[in-house]
């Protein structure tokens, strides 16, 4: 992988909401059309994750049906890398993961851009979706 691209991906804790905001373009789980939004993506332990606040999401929905897409960077640097997303049903890994994006959000530089504290981990543990990405080589 270029190494911009690695930089670009290497966000931490105080890396600002612009760093992490990322499009996805899916394949729809009922109309196999395109669907392409924009998300935060997060880093833990040098992998990479996509999740959100509790609730339910197309676009999990979407790639639990059809785990290829591609994760475009549009910040700083722009590429359209082609991805596979990987449920994580571990239930320690999903609170190890959890905790730690949750810590992440909670950071000060994040308030403009969500309340804080955001929700409490057991609501994470219920209803949020987690999806590790493997890059293709």
């Amino acid at each position: 992988m270029d190494d911009s691209i690695e930089t670009a991906l290497a966000i931490t804790p105080a890396s600002p909401a612009s760093a992490r905001t990322i499009d996805i373009t899916t394949t729809g789980a009922k109309s196999g059309r395109p669907r392409r939004i924009e998300i935060w993506f997060y880093r833990v332990d040098d992998e990479i994750y996509l999740t959100t606040q509790p609730a339910a999401r197309d676009w999990y929905a979407n790639l639990l049906a059809n785990p290829e897409f591609t994760f475009h960077l549009k910040n700083g640097i722009r590429a359209d890398l082609q991805a596979r997303a990987e449920p994580v049903p571990d239930p320690a890994d999903r609170r190890r993961i959890f905790a730690s994006i949750i810590d992440d959000l909670n950071q000060p530089l994040h308030r403009g851009y969500l309340s804080q504290p955001v929700e409490p981990l057991e609501q994470w543990m219920q209803g949020s979706p987690l999806l590790r990405v493997r890059f293709d080589d």
